[in-house]
């Protein structure tokens, strides 16, 4: 199932060990550190478990440009991140765990920050899921109006699960349920005027719902369950199972995430929430967030902002997912391809211009292996992981697929672009490509190379220097 999740994504901090004696400086435990673990928090945290569970996610979000960013590239393997531009350091929340028991918890980056940017890719997710989950964490991904716009364009045609937040913005109208906390549900009904003294989590659900005209409401409670209101009337209370919980961290976000499945799946509302309460509970019986699978320490990124490990072929699927949501929101897609072994500035200018011809760049990249047959065994100079890595650092690149073949071909039969550009003086047509890029409507574009700037003029310097 492709599954969209937008939302704010935060930088969760475990700090694990054991506390034996008190600090002779005062009275304090002092915490023999075991270990340090980090992980995507906020939507992160609703993306990574969903990826986990086999699904197709696309995370549309913010992120920075700062060392928490990096590590929340790095928890994010699996995810497809679309990402706006970085207008607030990235919000960290760092937890000192004495065994399974939270001690204290500092907040960083945590003020609040200014609505970011969005990208027609970003939209294009919205509008071409299955299933949405907005996770709300009050840093302003959702007061942004083309996304605003978005949603509210496929409340009627798709599940669409929003998890609030008492900072963030308010639902838009007609979604299918709205996941708000007993807290936060009482807190929204006493700002209503109602009398939270006599107001329990039913009343407080059929506030909310009139106030956001949401299909329906489901307050949870923790251990008590949920409590859920639809449009139709009527309370329905349901039953958590009990469950042993020390840290009831990432049970909103489980809920949330499973509820947009089964949704997805075409389960009528009740039965779904029951399932997903079902999932919170048994997500916090095996631990809850502090028990999800560390990222790997060092990978290399593909797609936009994606960081698994790069392997040929590996990711062709996010750069035809890309390639496809911007079709779906009437963009043109771009391509390109090459070893791009020594990035130089005549890379620059071709990628550059290729970018301008449409709405997204996807760079097909040659492997290593395939590079050293193309150029000879002491070929590439730089591995593939550090290519694909340099080249999105470019702002003008948005996505690189890896293939281990010769030639392109396959690579594209799966992006299939509507523009394909290569670097050179001759005619477009001449091009290998042509015939196949024709084949589906696109066509091809030549960009007349820079003199004096080439891979094998770098090589050869560098090895006279050597």
């Amino acid at each position: 199932m492709r599954i969209t999740v937008v939302g704010d994504v935060l930088l969760d901090v475990d700090i694990n060990g054991a506390a034996t004696r008190l600090s002779p400086d005062a009275p304090v435990p002092v915490v023999d550190v075991a270990g340090i673990r980090r992980r995507a928090g906020g939507a992160g945290l609703v993306a990574t478990v969903l990826a986990q569970d086999g699904h197709d996610v696309t995370l549309v979000t913010a992120l920075s440009d700062d060392d928490g960013a990096s590590h929340l590239r790095r928890a994010l393997a699996g995810v497809s991140v679309l990402a706006g531009d970085p207008l607030a350091p990235t919000p960290t929340k760092t937890r000192v765990r004495i065994g399974s028991h939270p001690m204290v918890r500092f907040d960083e980056g945590c003020a609040p920050a200014p609505v970011p940017s969005s990208t027609p890719a970003m939209l294009a997710a919205i509008t071409s899921a299955d299933a949405v989950v907005v996770a709300d964490y009050g840093r302003g991904i959702t007061a942004n109006p083309g996304i605003r716009a978005a949603l509210a364009e496929v409340v009627g045609r798709l599940p669409v699960v929003w998890d609030p937040h008492p900072a963030g913005s308010e639902p838009v109208p007609g979604v299918a349920v709205v996941t708000p906390n007993l807290a936060e549900a009482l807190a929204s009904a006493k700002a209503g005027g109602l009398n939270p003294s006599r107001t329990g989590a039913g009343e407080a659900a059929e506030h909310l719902r009139e106030k956001w005209q949401s299909n329906a409401v489901l307050v949870t409670r923790g251990e008590d369950g949920a409590v859920l209101v639809e449009t139709s009337g009527g309370t329905v209370d349901i039953p958590a199972p009990r469950t042993s919980v020390s840290d009831p961290c990432g049970a909103g976000d489980r809920l949330a995430g499973s509820l947009a499945v089964y949704l997805g799946l075409g389960l009528e509302l009740q039965e779904a929430a029951a399932r997903a309460v079902e999932d919170a509970s048994a997500f916090l019986a095996k631990g809850g967030a502090a028990a999800l699978p560390e990222a790997p320490a060092v990978s290399a990124a593909v797609g936009l902002n994606n960081v698994e490990p790069i392997r040929p072929d590996s990711h062709i699927r996010d750069g035809v997912q890309l390639a496809q949501s911007i079709r779906d929101a009437g963009g043109t897609v771009v391509a390109t391809g090459g070893c791009f072994d020594l990035l130089h500035a005549g890379h620059a200018r071709t990628l550059a211009a290729a970018r301008s011809m449409g709405d997204c760049l996807v760079v097909c990249l040659n492997s290593d292996e395939s590079v050293s047959r193309l150029k000879g065994e002491h070929r590439p100079i730089v591995s593939v992981e550090d290519r694909a890595e340099l080249l999105l650092a470019l702002e003008c690149v948005d996505a690189v697929v890896v293939f281990d073949e010769d030639t392109p071909e396959a690579c594209l039969q799966g992006i299939r672009p509507d523009i394909w550009v290569k670097g050179g003086d001759y005619e477009p047509d001449e091009l290998p490509e042509a015939r196949l890029v024709a084949g589906w409507g696109g066509r091809c574009v030549t960009v007349p190379f820079h003199p004096a700037r080439s891979t094998s003029g770098l090589a050869a310097a560098l090895a006279k220097v050597s």
